[in-house]
């Protein structure tokens, strides 16, 4: 499939099946981690091949807590890295889905199964990876309002057409399931003449989110709402790059999408509030929704509609307490974000 004179999905599979053999050969961090992961996932890498993390790429963390038991979905898996590490954290019970376009990974990740199931002393295969576009998912196997949570790791900027991809994750999901995920986003759509260079597509940037158009493409796909966990200005290394797109403005960003119908568009007051029981083990004190919902154990907090729907509705549900309901409407929540440079809409 092309965008504009790219074919975006072969160049994909020749830069990260022929042209990449290790992250050390990315020209930008763009598709690289360059940020720690959390304190709890780290001792999880170390029942991961050497080879499958070498032969990884990303621009964040998208492993979220409190899956135990869960189907997990990766979209656009590579060496399977971050399958591997969502297998560790569903347990035996639950079962994680790599779906890749790039055949070479897709084999370095396959070859690694039996080895890393016998890792996590597990008696049979909680994992599967199925070759297929992340625009194609009605084509596998993966039936609708199946899936717990679907992640992504700085994929879905590859994909020509990210609204069919965002359509096919909401189908997939579960009522209260949920999109996490890592990628890059630009302050503006890109000229031609970058988003169809190959070396710029291959380095997560020529496809870049420009964030008004994620904002629509979400709203087609049925979510009026979602949440930045975290996000990061990136600096170009590569001379060329830089001076060809001098002054976009490029952004690592994790975000957090709910499938719920009773999402709304603005942040709307119902006078509800949330208390954090303490329960999920990762985060014993606290627990961030996101960048501007942080909810302390047992410290009632004030929130919108939105906020109490998604905690209420998904599988946070037994971890909080949610006073109030829909019954009285006070108007718009007064929103507070204290990073006015926030992208996001509303309290998000």
């Amino acid at each position: 499939m092309k965008n504009g004179g790219l074919d975006y999905h072969s160049n994909s599979q020749d830069y990260y099946g022929r042209v990449l053999q290790s992250n050390r050969d990315l020209k930008t961090s763009a598709c690289c981690e360059n940020s720690a992961p959390p304190d709890w996932l780290k001792p999880l890498f170390a029942n991961l091949d050497p080879e499958i993390i070498e032969r990884s790429y990303g621009c964040g963390s998208p492993i979220p807590v409190a899956i135990e038991g869960c189907t997990i979905l990766d979209l656009g898996s590579g060496t399977g890295r971050d399958v591997y590490l969502a297998a560790q954290l569903v347990g035996q019970e639950g079962r994680v889905i790599g779906v890749d376009f790039t055949k070479e990974q897709l084999n370095l990740a396959r070859e690694k199964l039996p080895h890393q199931m016998e890792r996590f002393g597990y008696s049979s295969s909680n994992v599967e990876f199925y070759e297929s576009p992340l625009e194609d998912l009605d084509s596998l196997p993966i039936a609708s309002n199946s899936v717990d949570v679907i992640i992504s790791n700085c994929v879905l900027n590859l994909c020509p057409d990210k609204t069919k991809v965002l359509e096919q994750v909401f189908r997939a999901l579960k009522p209260g399931g949920e999109l996490y995920f890592s990628d890059i986003f630009a302050d503006r759509r890109l000229p031609p003449a970058l988003a169809n260079d190959p070396d710029f597509h291959g380095e997560c940037l020529g496809g870049a989110w420009y964030w008004e158009d994620f904002r629509r493409s979400l709203a087609t796909a049925g979510c009026p709402d979602y949440r930045i966990v975290s996000h990061s200005q990136l600096s170009l290394e590569d001379p060329r790059m830089r001076a060809v797109s001098a002054g976009i403005k490029f952004e690592s960003a994790t975000i957090r999408c709910f499938k719920s119908a009773n999402l709304e568009d603005r942040c709307e007051d119902y006078g509800q509030s949330i208390t954090y029981r303490g329960t999920i083990p990762q985060h014993p004190r606290q627990f961030s929704l996101d960048s501007n919902h942080h909810f302390e154990v047992g410290r009632p907090v004030r929130v919108c509609g939105n906020t109490a729907a998604m905690i209420q509705e998904s599988r946070f549900a037994s971890h909080f307490t949610v006073s109030g309901d829909r019954a009285h409407h006070f108007g718009i929540f007064p929103c507070a974000s204290s990073d006015s440079t926030d992208p996001q809409p509303g309290c998000c």
